[in-house]
């Protein structure tokens, strides 16, 4: 025993040091806190409440997220909480753009003609979000393995939740019941491969010596086995090849604003988590399997071909607007895997840009999905005939908005494809790497395919007449204002990318 108190007290005095490099993660425990204890006490009356409470919190912690951005030097990193985590420049970025698309989304969920109505009412779902955002910050900073499973674990009970929410639903109880099936395989695929890395190493640190030393003395199969399904879990948040089969299903049953959820906020803490897990092999030099077949940068630019191929020609073929939008995501998560093989700081630099126009966009889709469904109670892209000129703003909108994701220029998304290809090309021009090489060529040809999906819906409300088209409806105002704002955004990002660039 006394040989223990030293330690103690130097593991008490660590966390004493670190809860001043915690405060955002503080105000999201206490704002979870408060949300929670508002519903409890003013029941059914608390839905504005909370919906105020939350959005009000979620400020402040986008105010503390920005402090630490800017009291922390660029290029350090400091470990918090004996190794558990870690803050640094890239993970500040990675918190400040999830926090900033849940204050969206927390303020849009409202504005759901479907969710509103529920028996249930908004104020658990606004629970539910709250901790889920602090799950992903614990994903953007894990280094330790054990604090990489928690933080994707409270982020998929959150999701499973999300899913199901509108209970009575049957396209929501099956979208939950195969989100939670399909996530329950791939957190028990990932902690067996934590299982085997502790095994191997006797360490849950990623960063520790004794855990690289260990791995090369062990099979290099072995190694390889155990890694590969840690990623696959990984692969299994960002919607990846070969964990992307839940993708549609759920996105397509989900309330649209919970699907505007599930596909940009828990991808986006999912490639700071694959970024945090390949950095040690980066600044190592070598990988953790001393076996030459074995090279993590193939294995990346494989996986984001396959990716993108299969998200982009998928989505061909969809009519529903969120089905399409989740072979599209699934698109995107393959061409910002593009960033991430380039093993560089400026391809670090072009994935956050990327991911963060990605979330805006996407969650302006829906949204503007969600007014159609909402005014016309119409879900299917051919259904949208003629509506342009009875919706005009809104459908100007959803152009912009589809230009952006489409990569087309003047568009904020136009800039992020361009960021991600210089990055991938001054790598290749350093290393005359052929994956690399034919992940530029898959990219720019499913840029293309992307076009072909992207503007069936102008095509629908421009080119496409009905022969009597009724009044215009008044619902929704809200849903036509916020996603004009992220219209514009998407074109002032693209013209004035630096406005962006600097904060993150």
């Amino acid at each position: 025993m006394k040989d223990l108190l030293p330690n103690i007290t130097a593991q008490l005095n660590d966390i004493l040091q670190s809860l001043h490099l915690f405060v955002p993660e503080l105000y999201l425990t206490a704002l979870f806190i408060i949300v929670l204890v508002t519903d409890l006490l003013f029941g059914r009356r608390s839905v504005k409440m909370c919906r105020l409470v939350a959005t009000g919190g979620m400020l402040l912690v986008i105010v503390q997220v920005i402090n630490q951005q800017v009291t922390l030097a660029a290029g350090n990193a400091v470990t918090v909480f004996g190794g558990m985590l870690v803050l640094h420049h890239t993970a500040i970025s990675f918190k400040l753009i999830t926090d900033v698309l849940a204050l969206i989304l927390l303020m849009y969920f409202a504005w759901d003609d479907q969710l509103r109505r529920h028996p249930k009412g908004l104020s658990d779902l606004y629970t539910i979000v709250i901790g889920s955002v602090l799950g992903l910050h614990m994903m953007a900073m894990a280094i330790n393995l054990l604090a990489v499973y928690l933080g994707v674990e409270m982020v998929s009970i959150a999701s499973y939740l999300l899913a199901a929410y509108r209970t009575g639903n049957a396209r929501s109880s099956e979208a939950g019941l195969k989100y939670v099936l399909f996530g329950a395989a791939a957190s028990a695929v990932m902690l067996y491969g934590i299982s085997l890395l502790y095994a191997f190493s006797g360490t849950l640190d990623l960063f520790s010596p004794q855990m690289a030393a260990a791995l090369l003395h062990i099979n290099p199969l072995s190694i390889t086995f155990a890694l590969a399904l840690l990623m696959l879990g990984i692969a299994f948040k960002i919607s990846a090849v070969p964990a992307h089969f839940y993708v549609p299903d759920v996105y397509e049953g989900a309330a649209t604003p919970v699907t505007a959820y599930l596909s940009t906020l828990p991808k986006i803490a999912g490639f700071a988590l694959l970024i945090n897990v390949i950095t040690p092999v980066i600044v190592s030099g070598q990988n953790f399997v001393n076996w030459s077949g074995v090279d993590l940068r193939i294995v990346l630019s494989v996986l984001g071909i396959i990716t993108m191929i299969a998200g982009n020609f998928a989505a061909l073929w969809q009519s529903n607007v969120k089905r399409m939008l989740a072979y599209s995501g699934i698109g995107h998560t393959g061409f910002a895997l593009m960033a991430v093989a380039t093993f560089s700081a400026t391809g670090l630099s072009a994935l956050t840009y990327y991911l963060f126009v990605y979330g805006l966009a996407n969650i302006a889709a829906l949204m503007l999905a969600n007014y159609f469904e909402n005014t016309e109670n119409i879900t299917n892209i051919n259904d949208y005939k003629g509506l342009g000129f009875k919706y005009p703003l809104v459908s100007v909108a959803f152009v912009v908005v589809m230009i952006s994701l489409t990569g087309i220029p003047v568009s904020a998304g136009f800039t992020g494809k361009v960021l991600v290809f210089s990055a991938v090309y001054d790598v290749y021009q350093q290393t005359h790497s052929a994956w690399l090489m034919a992940l530029m060529a898959t990219g720019a040809v499913t840029t293309v395919v992307g076009l072909f999906y992207y503007i069936k819906i102008p095509l629908n409300l421009f080119l496409k007449r009905v022969e009597f088209i009724p009044d215009e409806s008044s619902k929704s105002t809200n849903l036509v204002v916020f996603s004009t704002v992220i219209a514009l955004l998407l074109i002032i990002f693209g013209v004035l990318p630096n406005l962006l660039t600097k904060v993150l």
